[in-house]
């Protein structure tokens, strides 16, 4: 975290909407693209800004500034790789930073975005951070170059050494630092070809490693500050429902209470010494809810109402070619099936918490999100203060995995009951079972898959008809385009980096009949490329069975114009031995997709015995097209497994009587150590663009196992999670 300070802006009005608060903190982005250059003197730095992304101290030690958002993925490593490439800098001495969102407002968003989601940490900046490190060094070269009077094109650079070899004189970036803050920022900006890298595309050790294993990481949960109190809070429980009263004078005179409040019509908040005081004291205070609409709310209602919408005649059209149904009237043989998809829960290790300071003339927050961009929105608009009295001091996740990327109820919630408390911070931390009373949920859908067969087996037409959840409908309805959630379809789109479909089918339509139920959903990762791979990769699998053909020939004979789908699937196959018998007992399943801008598949090895199901294996291949650091792409690769088959095997948010039944860990269950199965990775690089590697593998996992299962059984699971809709139990 930066320990700059900065220059407030006092023109911002207060409660901007997101628009108005995007547009009172910005600069033209052309400021933005090559804006790197903020004088020394503007922001006050401790030692030289070179710009705004590289910092330099006289010890030769380099600072990089880093916007996006640490949460594991390894983005703070990569990003940092690639600006030190660029710089030509000693990786030994890099050292990394978070300025504020406050001071990226205060400077014209020259950072840029802050989100951090859609797998887009790197594939959405590497562009202009490379650019950073270039022209510093650019920079930092020119200013040698000044101080020798000789010419810039005549010096080189190595680690941070900046050498004329002809006067056989050499500097370093610490010596020439303050020099270089002061030149002019290059116009013409040439990047290193990926080819020659020597740090970037390297599997080194992460920079935040260290600290997470000798304890020193501070979490949001492990934050504090002196004089600091904390509130513990509980919401309606049931969904549309609201808050009628409460009566707090049961622990009117309980030690360490300092004040019960209401917070935003919807809960009540006890803010005592400790947490646990303050949770201990919530459950005796007696509180009536206005249950509201949804109070008899089941499963099996929304459930039915996804049904309806396999039927319907409305529908939203995200890809379609030739005549559908023509095309299916016209098939030698009709194969038809109907697979469901869940609410699912992010279940974070760390609950949702943030600490708020009011003082009545500013607020500031420490927490941990996703885009703290959106948290000091919603901390400008729940102060009520002008942006640039406010603040937020990011903090590492423990777990996001979307949650913390839209919502941030948690933080407005904080600034809520710290305004009741001003002068005094407050650290505000929701229950485990306030956590999953209250998500943004991986939206709920079903699916309803027909195809037609010719006489050689080959597709001929297929119609895909998904019913249920938009998530911008919920979270952001004025994105919608013309009433259609175009996020629905990922991974299933005729062109674009957010998934093409791929598969070669003459008559094809697929199409959303959008049904929302009143759960909010939100980005879950992966998002809507979970379900959609699931149903697509497995409705394959049905087909080639009813075409009598091999699983990965019949895909591969579907995927021949799209060569980059066919690269991953046939690295996979041939790694497994496809064409190889596999062990006695062992049985195999494939899957591909493509989404976030990059290419993957997976081939899967169960067992079954006893009616208990063991996945032993899944080689993995990933085509992001660069690979920044491929130690942590493996390591994201089995993240992403784990993640996805603790959904595909167990995860399941159910509702009665309009609220999740599911209240903690015990109730819903996520894999253990011993149920991992080995991960065998293929990075594979083409090197002609730039995609995501935090969510793109978790698409094929599920499918690939479903697949195995039904090659083992015969039988097919359509309904998910698998041990709520079959006889198997997980070994």
């Amino acid at each position: 975290m930066t320990k700059q300070s900065q220059t407030q802006s006092q023109s911002t009005l207060a409660n901007p909407s997101r628009r108005g608060f995007l547009a009172q903190t910005s600069l033209v982005m052309g400021a933005f693209s090559f804006g790197f250059h903020i004088p020394q003197a503007e922001a006050a730095a401790p030692a030289p800004e070179v710009n705004a992304w590289v910092v330099i101290k006289p010890d030769d030690s380099v600072v990089i500034r880093i916007a996006r958002q640490e949460m594991g993925q390894g983005t703070l490593t990569g990003l940092a790789q690639l600006v030190a490439e660029e710089m030509e800098c000693d990786w030994a001495k890099v050292t990394t930073e978070q300025p504020t969102p406050g001071q990226n407002a205060a400077r014209g968003r020259v950072w840029g975005n802050y989100a951090t989601g859609g797998s887009r940490g790197i594939r959405d900046s590497h562009l202009y951070v490379r650019k950073g490190g270039a022209s510093a060094r650019m920079m930092l070269v020119a200013a040698a170059a000044k101080s020798w009077n000789v010419p810039a094109t005549e010096c080189s650079v190595n680690k941070g050494v900046i050498t004329h070899k002809a006067s056989n004189r050499s500097t370093t970036y610490g010596q020439v630092a303050e020099l270089a803050a002061t030149m002019e920022p290059p116009r013409d900006i040439v990047l290193k070809d990926p080819k020659t890298w020597t740090i970037a595309g390297k599997p080194l050790p992460r920079l935040d490693t260290v600290a997470k294993v000798d304890g020193s990481q501070i979490y949001s949960m492990d934050f504090t500050m002196p004089g600091m109190l904390h509130a513990a809070i509980t919401n309606c429980p049931i969904f549309g429902g609201s808050l009628k009263s409460f009566d707090a004078s049961t622990i009117a005179n309980k030690p360490g209470i300092k004040k019960v409040v209401a917070v935003d019509g919807k809960g009540v908040a006890v803010i005592a010494d400790t947490w646990w005081q303050a949770k201990s004291a919530l459950e005796q205070v007696a509180i009536v809810w206005n249950e509201g609409p949804h109070a008899k709310l089941t499963s099996a209602d929304i459930a039915a109402t996804l049904k309806e919408g396999l039927t319907a005649k409305e529908a939203f059209v995200g890809n379609q070619a030739g005549d559908v149904k023509a095309g299916l009237a016209q098939a030698a043989k009709t194969v038809e099936a109907v697979y469901s998809y869940p609410y699912q829960h992010h279940a974070t290790m760390e609950p949702m918490n943030a600490t708020a300071l009011f003082t009545g003339t500013r607020c500031d927050v420490w927490t941990s999100s996703q885009n703290s961009e959106a948290a000091l929105e919603t901390v400008v608009e729940a102060s009520g203060l002008p942006v640039g009295q406010c603040d937020v001091t990011r903090l590492l996740l423990g777990g996001g995995f979307g949650r913390r990327a839209v919502s941030h109820d948690y933080v407005r919630q904080s600034v809520l009951i710290a305004k009741q408390m001003p002068n005094v911070p407050v650290k505000l931390i929701w229950s485990r079972e306030e956590d999953m009373l209250h998500g943004h949920y991986h939206p709920i859908t079903q699916c309803k898959l027909t195809a037609g067969l010719d006489a050689q087996g080959n597709v001929t037409a297929m119609h895909m008809r998904i019913s249920g959840q938009s998530i911008l409908s919920s979270i952001n309805p004025s994105r919608l385009q013309n009433g259609r959630d175009p996020s629905t379809f990922q991974g299933l789109n005729p062109d674009g980096a957010e998934g093409v479909f791929g598969y070669a089918i003459p008559n094809l339509l697929i199409d959303h009949a959008m049904r929302n139920p009143p759960l909010p959903a939100g980005y879950w990762r992966g998002v809507n490329n979970n379900q959609n791979a699931l149903y697509l990769e497995c409705f394959i699998d049905e087909l080639a069975v009813a075409a009598g053909q091999d699983p990965l020939a019949f895909r591969q004979k579907m995927l021949r114009n799209s060569p980059k789908h066919l690269a991953v699937l046939n690295a996979v196959a041939e790694k497994a031995g496809w064409d190889k018998p596999a062990p006695k007992g062992v049985f195999r399943g494939l899957s591909q997709h493509m989404g976030y801008g990059s290419y993957v598949a997976a081939c899967a090895e169960v067992s079954i015995v006893d009616q208990k199901v063991k996945v032993h294996r899944i080689i993995a291949a990933t085509n992001p097209g660069h690979a920044v650091n491929p130690q942590q792409i493996e390591a994201q690769i089995d993240g992403s497994f784990a993640y996805g088959l603790s959904a595909l095997l167990y995860g399941e948010i159910t509702i009665k009587d309009g609220m999740v039944e599911q209240q903690n860990f015990d109730t819903y269950e996520l894999l253990r150590m011993a149920q991992m199965p080995k991960v065998e990775s293929i990075v594979m690089p083409s090197g002609d663009f730039w995609g995501g590697v935090g969510e793109p593998t978790i698409f094929v996992a599920a499918p690939a196992v479903l697949n195995a299962i039904a090659a083992a059984t015969g039988q097919r699971i359509r309904n998910m999670p698998i041990q709520s809709n079959s006889d198997l139990k997980i070994a």
